[in-house]
């Protein structure tokens, strides 16, 4: 692997005119420079693709495809949009050029060195796949890096036995005697009393930001992002995309870490309670203003 490799972010974008901007930004001013950004137009019916197309303008990394129209988005018997997003990344892959891929949702943003801390635990763990960790969107903390510094005594991990051995306690027993099996039984049976014991594990979410891990390129020739019938770790309600595909490299590669740092920001309701002091500033150093920012807010 070259000293600096291309990291490809792959963004799947649905009707978020008034986020996207911001969530470009914080990828194309990330202290890591070498990467480049491929947003997904997934059948967006707003003003994201205009302004995804004007920012392309002003910097020739972003690289924008659109999704075909996917029927089994929305999942009449849950009443609930289940696969979003998830062929979007897999049309990423196809057109990734980097050695690394990482992914940033289109309503959140990350700290300007996510990329570079993320690589470098890459690199030192001989890693094939990195998880980070996250914490509730902050506006004031857009254009911010992390001081790795003052947080490097505070870091938790997880190696790939651990990680490994989760996979395989919240695996369902139906799919470890046969994925077609598996497979073959809608969602929704899965779910029903006595039988979903069958089908679901212990029910834990992969640790930390599952929507943005950084993994070598290896991974998506054995690994790829699966509709809801096919996934093997789905969330009990439904969705669960990101869960299903990481515990899939986890189990595939048995070469996964995760390490406890906040570098992601999650629009959520609630605080991530780990890193309340973490995000009160006292870890974070001023970088620069976001670009586009004062243009996103004319969107808000």
């Amino acid at each position: 692997m070259s000293t600096h490799p291309l990291i490809s972010v792959i963004m799947p974008v649905y009707n978020c005119e008034k986020t996207v901007a911001i969530a470009i930004g914080s990828i194309l001013n990330q202290t890591y420079r070498n990467t480049e950004l491929i947003v997904v137009n997934d059948s967006s019916t707003d003003q994201t693709r205009n302004i995804i197309e004007e920012l392309a303008k002003n910097d020739d990394r972003i690289r924008l495809f659109d999704n075909e129209s996917d029927p089994n988005r929305f999942d009449v018997k849950l009443n609930r949009n289940v696969n979003a997003g998830y062929s979007a990344r897999n049309l990423g892959f196809k057109h990734a050029k980097g050695e690394l891929i990482t992914f940033q949702d289109a309503d959140d943003a990350s700290l300007l060195n996510r990329l570079e801390i993320q690589y470098d635990l890459l690199i030192k763990s001989n890693s094939i796949h990195v998880t980070l960790d996250w914490f509730k969107f902050d506006e004031t903390k857009l254009g911010r890096k992390l001081n790795t510094a003052k947080y490097s005594d505070r870091i938790e991990s997880l190696g790939p036995d651990e990680l490994y051995t989760m996979s395989q306690r919240s695996k369902g027993l139906v799919a470890k005697i046969s994925k077609q099996i598996n497979r073959a039984v809608p969602f929704h049976w899965k779910r029903m009393r006595v039988i979903n014991k069958l089908f679901f594990g212990s029910l834990e979410n992969y640790p930390g930001a599952g929507n943005s891990p950084l993994f070598k390129r290896e991974v998506i020739e054995k690994v790829q992002f699966r509709k809801l019938e096919d996934r093997i770790w789905p969330s009990f309600m439904g969705r669960g995309a990101d869960k299903d595909f990481n515990f899939q490299v986890a189990e595939t590669f048995r070469n996964s870490h995760f390490f406890a740092i906040p570098l992601y920001m999650w629009r959520v309701p609630k605080q991530n309670d780990k890193y309340v002091d973490t995000v009160s500033s006292n870890f974070l150093d001023q970088e620069s203003t976001l670009p586009y920012y004062e243009r996103t807010k004319s969107h808000g």
